[in-house]
């Protein structure tokens, strides 16, 4: 039987997937590189959202495993790549 959070943590990762592929055919189709560019964009917003709640759901899943000192270095973790990501 399939773990509840692995199969929420993997439907989160095809639906960014399907996301990803939907905006490249959209690039396609649209031919102009400054409407590309706007969807590309996008998708830089829509990545680190998909991160986030991914890795959410995967240390609520772990949460009873792992000690508070644990998750404050995964949190300080995740909050390096998050500013790593976002920062200009």
């Amino acid at each position: 039987m399939i773990n509840k959070i692995v199969l929420s943590m993997a439907t989160l990762r095809i639906i960014s997937g399907s996301i990803e592929i939907c905006a490249a055919l959209l690039m396609l189709r649209l031919n102009q590189i400054d409407k590309a560019l706007v969807v590309n964009s996008s998708l830089a917003f829509v990545g680190p959202l998909i991160l986030i709640a991914t890795t959410t759901i995967g240390l609520v899943g772990m949460s009873d495993k792992l000690s508070m000192t644990k998750l404050a270095w995964i949190g300080a973790g995740i909050a390096c790549l998050m500013i790593g990501i976002l920062k200009k």
